[in-house]
């Protein structure tokens, strides 16, 4: 089973964000000597407590301090940018790091209403131009515009020998028949979606069109997990993202993802208490055997070529051992 990482760059009480994003820093390393395929990191505006607006910047940095993970956006949020500067981020970092650079793409506004404002001048346009901005795209990063194009003698430079791949992340049809129509790779965030993950899978398979000969749909499953050597160790430390995501929820939680200790002295509602034990069944959370066994239970269910796991807990050091732990269990025992 081929296993990534997704990174938010989450900031903890205990962290500054210079921290944190050495946190991310230290994480991708890691993967790196562990055997993970790849570390994405995330866009997000405006939003306490996460650390990157701008993935590109971590990329070149975390590109310079590894030397063989894929490394890539998850994601630069298109309806916020022009396609051809996208490229030309993209296709530089690729010159920089080839055959390593994964460029992934959303629709979604990725931070508060302000923030959105503040990047687009017409964000809802922006997505309901999303094909197009696919469209375009794609021909920056191929640099094969039609001739009658206007765009046809431009090109998104530095070329590197290797280009970017690009993948469409989303949680639902519209996404992945984008994805289809484009022929590009598909990255579904289960964890993050109420959607019927296997079927919208099934779809996005059946609709694709291949943009190069012997081309074939390719398909990562977001996962959210969490493990520990023993189920009770991996439940507490769960309980700092999920007490963490209510608290957002309020509007609170404004110090960043709390400690464990936070987290069990924050008094919960009956509602909240309701709340909580639906977060954790969208969650994978146990010692080595159940983990394992639930991430192979998924990938057989969604038929996903890859998974990618996200991780949040308030040290460190334990979410790099929660991925130690389920390295040592599938990528090192296969």
């Amino acid at each position: 089973m081929r296993l990534s990482i997704l990174d938010q760059a989450p900031i903890s009480t205990n962290q500054t964000p210079q921290q944190a994003l050495m946190a991310a820093l230290q994480l991708a390393q890691a993967g790196e000597n562990l055997g993970y395929a790849r570390y994405w990191i995330a866009e997000h505006h405006d939003l306490t407590g996460l650390a990157c607006p701008a993935p590109e910047i971590m990329l070149s940095y975390i590109g310079a301090h590894t030397t063989s993970i894929r490394i890539g956006s998850g994601a630069v949020l298109l309806p916020h940018y022009k396609p051809y500067k996208v490229a030309e981020v993209f296709n530089l970092l690729a010159t920089l790091f080839p055959g390593r650079i994964d460029l992934g793409i959303g629709r979604a506004p990725g931070g508060t209403t302000e923030a959105t404002n503040a990047l687009s001048d017409n964000f809802l346009k922006n997505v309901w131009d999303m094909p197009e901005k696919v469209r375009d795209l794609l021909y920056f990063l191929d640099d094969n515009f039609p001739a009658e194009h206007p765009y046809a003698k431009l090109s998104a430079a530095p070329i590197p020998p290797i280009a970017p791949v690009t993948w469409l992340l989303g949680t639902g049809k519209k996404s992945a028949m984008l994805a289809a129509e484009y022929g590009i790779p598909f990255a579904f965030g289960l964890f993050m979606s109420d959607s019927d993950g296997a079927a919208i899978i099934k779809q996005y398979k059946e609709a694709f069109k291949p943009r190069n000969q012997g081309q074939k749909p390719k398909v990562i499953l977001t996962v959210s997990a969490i493990c520990a050597e023993t189920n009770e160790r991996a439940e507490e430390l769960a309980l700092s993202p999920i007490i963490w995501s209510i608290q957002r929820g309020k509007g609170e939680g404004l110090n960043g993802v709390p400690s464990i200790e936070e987290a069990k002295q924050y008094a919960l509602t009956e509602k909240e208490q309701t709340a909580l034990q639906k977060m954790k069944q969208k969650m994978i959370i146990g010692n080595p055997q159940i983990v394992s066994q639930k991430l192979k239970e998924v990938q057989t269910k969604y038929h996903a070529d890859e998974i990618m796991i996200v991780t949040i807990t308030h040290d460190p050091m334990d979410k790099i051992k929660s991925y130690q732990i389920i390295a040592d269990m599938i990528i090192n025992k296969a």
